[in-house]
């Protein structure tokens, strides 16, 4: 079986960053994106990152993206947070003081899925890690850790797998629909598109 790449092309990826990077504060500061320049070298693909054109990267501050990484449609990376302190009107103190922002560093071959949202507390999210989607990580996790949840807690470390246990779960028995509905698979009138 040949699988599709899942890394994206210089074109498609440069596509997408110029939709998902945003400075919506950009009279504070006006941050960017870096992304290291082993993402550019991998042999056989012309990048080796997959980032959705549907996510948000925030670059009120500094984003490093390292190589190998993968950044989910819809996911929200917060390099800034407004002042919540006090009972002063909340605009109001934005009006007056600004709004806060650092950088935020993410390292190789970190996997952040579907609809998670970092906030800005978190400062480095190190090499291997994972976040589940729909997760709110709101501090920094440790390398190869696997984290989910809301807020997003360690949930499990990244393993190495031998090669019978790869084999085992790339052909895991799936479910199909046919086994689950048997004889009416073949005569319910489904629409289909």
């Amino acid at each position: 079986m040949k699988f599709e790449p899942a890394t994206q092309t210089k074109k498609v990826l440069r596509e997408s960053l110029k939709q998902c990077v945003r400075r919506p504060h950009g009279k504070i500061n006006k941050g960017r994106l870096y992304i290291a320049p082993e993402a550019w070298g991998t042999a056989g693909t012309e990048t080796n990152l997959c980032i959705s054109r549907f996510s948000i990267l925030d670059c009120t501050g500094n984003i490093h993206i390292g190589p190998w990484c993968m950044i989910g449609a819809r996911t929200r990376i917060y390099t800034h947070d407004h002042i919540h302190d006090g009972h002063a009107p909340l605009l109001l103190q934005q009006e007056r003081y600004g709004i806060v922002w650092q950088d935020k560093y993410i390292g190789a071959d970190v996997w952040i899925h579907e609809n998670a949202i970092v906030l800005y507390q978190v400062t480095e999210i190190p090499d291997g890690t994972v976040i589940g989607a729909a997760s709110v990580l709101t501090r920094n996790p440790g390398p190869y850790e696997i984290w989910a949840g809301i807020p997003a807690r360690k949930i499990a470390d990244r393993r190495d797998l031998s090669p019978q246990e790869l084999r085992e779960l790339a052909n895991h028995r799936k479910f199909r629909l046919q086994d689950h509905l048997k004889d009416s698979w073949e005569t319910t009138p489904f629409t289909i598109f």
